[in-house]
């Protein structure tokens, strides 16, 4: 257990808007890898895209406001955002899952 863990936090977020079809997923996989953030993401039914993400308070932030506006394609509404409290699964790298 290093002072890392400490630092570690995770976050599961809903974006609402119109995600769904334009490559959201697959940009959100690269721009979590590259800032080491650690978790998943997926389309839900309802039309949202649901990710789960780990990392340090900062890597999140930058993740959020990325998740929120960094893809241009991506009209988004909505981010709703629920810290997870420990203790959570640990995730080694960040991954497409399929629709839920």
């Amino acid at each position: 257990m290093g002072a890392e863990d400490g630092m570690l936090e995770t976050r599961l977020v809903r974006v609402h808007g119109q995600v769904q079809g334009i490559g959201y997923r697959e940009a959100c996989v690269r721009y979590a890898t590259e800032l080491g953030v650690t978790g998943w993401v997926r389309n839900r039914m309802d039309g949202s895209v649901e990710a789960l993400l780990q990392g340090s308070p900062e890597q999140l932030a930058d993740m959020c406001a990325w998740l929120s506006e960094g893809m241009s394609a991506a009209l988004v509404d909505e981010l709703a955002v629920t810290e997870v409290q420990p203790p959570f699964t640990r995730f080694d790298d960040f991954e497409r899952l399929p629709t839920l």
